[in-house]
């Protein structure tokens, strides 16, 4: 196809790695998505209820993800890709809004909504390509082979009630997690290559570092909302300033050094699509699930600082920990190191020391915050210093 036909994105120049406004519009789309997946485990805060609401989450991650390979592919800027997002936007708000109720009354609005947007964002990307090299029409349609076959077990659980939905559900998941593993394999079309991944690298981290975003950012409304609820006392400030510096600090653990790390690394890579597969797409699910949860916890020691139950114990250590655990392990794909770094390892260990004492109730809702905002904290710090102090001993 040519040139000024074409809906591919650009390469190589300075502008062809930059996140358009439609995308940042289409992400607010997502700020209601985390809102709901927060509000819906804070509501049903059991393990039942954390199993239900970490499918959807990873549901609405791989959902997002997805659209931003095409995103990395295709031309937001162009008029039909444009159209296309905003059809997503559409369907993505009826997803969003069926979250609470996805495993009740509006489990076919949750599945159909989700088979629609990656079976037809596929589709519209098989006919975006048409006229393109014939690689990148066979593994859109590997890709579609995939999603229509797991789409068969999203809307068959919407049909289904309490656990078999969830069973039915979590198999359509699995089969969409594992086929970017397997080089979305279909018989007669072969296996996708790294190479028909080849990604736009500074776009690729730029989206998920927005991602991050979104999510920290709801986790400050929810802090913000709660406490402009709250009756002024010593408690309830304190727990606000807790909560605030866990944000911080998390922003601080990603974003310091990093993402900006991981980024250079991705943009100069000669193999990005492999560090795309692993280390975005599949280890961005753990940071951003770590900072959902710990909005979850915010809230419950906002509310409550004097007692939690153990399910609100396990809400407060589970969300820093999945966060350092998603960080160490993303650092350490991106970075040329035999182990994940030693600060993010030391973290979850305290966080792991501290489980035990937190469920025998030796502390109350308010100091187990702080003390697990105090292990981010640590981590972040010891991050930075021993940074810093790297750079200095290489300048020397």
């Amino acid at each position: 196809m040519s040139p000024s036909r074409s809906l591919l994105r650009g390469r190589g120049s300075l502008d062809s790695g930059k996140v358009g406004m439609v995308e940042l519009f289409f992400d607010l789309v997502f700020v209601f998505a985390v809102t709901q997946l927060s509000h819906s485990l804070l509501a049903h805060l059991s393990i039942g209820g954390a199993v239900q609401v970490a499918l959807m989450m990873v549901a609405v991650w791989w959902v997002w993800i997805f659209t931003s390979w095409i995103t990395n592919w295709l031309d937001p800027e162009k008029l039909p890709i444009r159209l296309g997002l905003f059809g997503l936007m559409i369907a993505g708000l009826l997803l969003s809004s069926s979250i609470p109720k996805a495993f009740t009354d509006h489990g076919l609005m949750f599945a159909g909504a989700f088979v629609f947007m990656q079976v037809g964002r596929t589709l519209f990307a098989i006919w975006a390509v048409r006229g393109e090299p014939l690689n990148m029409t066979r593994n859109f349609q590997r890709i579609l082979a995939w999603l229509a076959l797991s789409g068969v077990f999203w809307i068959a659980g919407a049909f289904l009630e309490g656990d078999q939905r969830l069973a039915c559900w979590a198999l359509a998941l699995l089969i969409e997690l594992i086929s970017p593993s397997l080089y979305f394999w279909v018989p007669g079309l072969g296996r996708s290559t790294l190479e028909d991944w080849n990604v736009e690298g500074n776009h690729m981290a730029e989206r998920c570092g927005l991602f991050v975003i979104i999510a920290l950012g709801e986790s400050l409304l929810v802090t913000g909302a709660t406490f402009a609820e709250l009756d002024l006392s010593l408690p309830g400030v304190t727990a606000f300033v807790v909560a605030v510096l866990g944000s911080i600090a998390m922003w601080w653990v990603y974003f310091d050094s990093g993402a900006e790390r991981a980024h250079h690394r991705i943009a100069h890579s000669t193999d990005p699509g492999r560090q795309a597969r692993i280390a975005y797409t599949y280890l961005h699910a753990l940071i951003v699930a770590g900072v959902i949860v710990s909005a979850v916890a915010d809230e419950l020691v906002l509310m409550h600082p004097e007692h939690a139950s153990d399910a609100g114990i396990l809400a407060i250590i589970a969300g820093p920990w999945l966060f350092l655990l998603g960080n160490a392990l993303f650092k350490w794909v991106m970075a040329d190191r035999r182990l994940p770094p030693l600060s993010h390892l030391v973290g979850l260990g305290l966080l792991l020391v501290l489980l035990p004492l937190a469920l025998s109730h030796l502390f109350s809702a308010l100091i187990l915050g702080a003390l697990t905002t105090a292990v981010v904290v640590l981590v972040a710090v010891w991050e930075t210093v021993a940074l810093r102090e790297s750079l200095a001993a290489a300048e020397h």
